[in-house]
């Protein structure tokens, strides 16, 4: 190695020194320590401080944890008091619709009332009509109440005459109504009988007419009646009549 490359060598080397140094200097200025401290003093506050600096990010990381737990649990109980604001709201118009519900349910008992109150009021008068009236007539004179009374006996006793009589009249029309309908029951089972006759007489006059028109004498045919026709309808009619009473009884 020539004189030259030692010279260059001894050069950085005394820069890198001087550098060093001047950040050891800057270190101890910045820390607060004696310029011309030593190097393990040096070190030792270097590793203090970073020690703080390690538990100062600690404690912002737990504060920033805690902050976040704290932001977490407000937004909950913004949650919660947006809710019971919800709920009270629902609470305070339910209050309101029972309220405007409770005064008018008010209103129409207060009508009922006086509409009661009025009716009370009148029979109120007419009790008191009555009662005048009775102390009108317990202030009559002893001759007018014994005719009053006399009077009155005899309405009773006419009204009395007049239920007996109403009572026999009914009993006389209801006697005559069995008759009546005896003597109607009768006649429709002599009808039917006569019906029952009527259909046999026909039927034997056919044979009669059949008979009488198959002679070989032509002057007796000429002289043989026509058989009248069965007037059926007013047969069924009377016969349907007669079907339907003995189902009604």
């Amino acid at each position: 190695m020539d004189q030259a490359q030692l010279e260059l060598q001894l050069k950085v080397w005394k820069e890198l020194a001087i550098s060093k140094q001047v950040l050891m200097r800057g270190a101890a200025e910045a820390l607060k320590l004696d310029p011309n401290c030593s190097h393990d003093e040096l070190k030792e506050a270097l590793e203090n401080v970073l020690k703080k600096i390690a538990a100062a990010e600690a404690t912002v990381a737990e504060t920033r944890e805690q902050a976040k737990q704290q932001v977490a649990t407000l937004e909950q109980k913004l949650m919660a008091a947006a809710k019971a604001q919800k709920t009270a709201e629902t609470r305070a118009a339910e209050l309101q619709k029972t309220l405007e519900n409770t005064t008018q349910a008010i209103a129409v008992e207060r009508a009922s009332t006086a509409n009661e109150l009025k009716k009370l009021k009148q029979a109120l008068a007419d009790k008191e009509k009555e009662i005048k009236a009775i102390n009108t007539a317990l202030s009559d004179t002893p001759e007018n109440v014994l005719k009053k009374m006399n009077a009155l006996k005899k309405e009773r006793r006419a009204e009395a005459d007049l239920r007996k009589q109403e009572e026999a009249t009914a009993n006389a029309l209801r006697a005559d109504k069995r008759k009546l309908e005896q003597q109607l029951a009768d006649i429709k089972k002599n009808v039917t009988s006569l019906v029952k006759q009527h259909r046999d007489l026909h039927e034997t006059s056919l044979k009669l007419h059949e008979l009488a028109t198959a002679a070989k004498d032509s002057k007796k045919k000429k002289d043989v009646p026509s058989v009248p026709e069965l007037d059926e309808k007013l047969l069924e009619s009377i016969e349907q009549d007669e079907s339907a009473d003995t189902k009604k009884k």
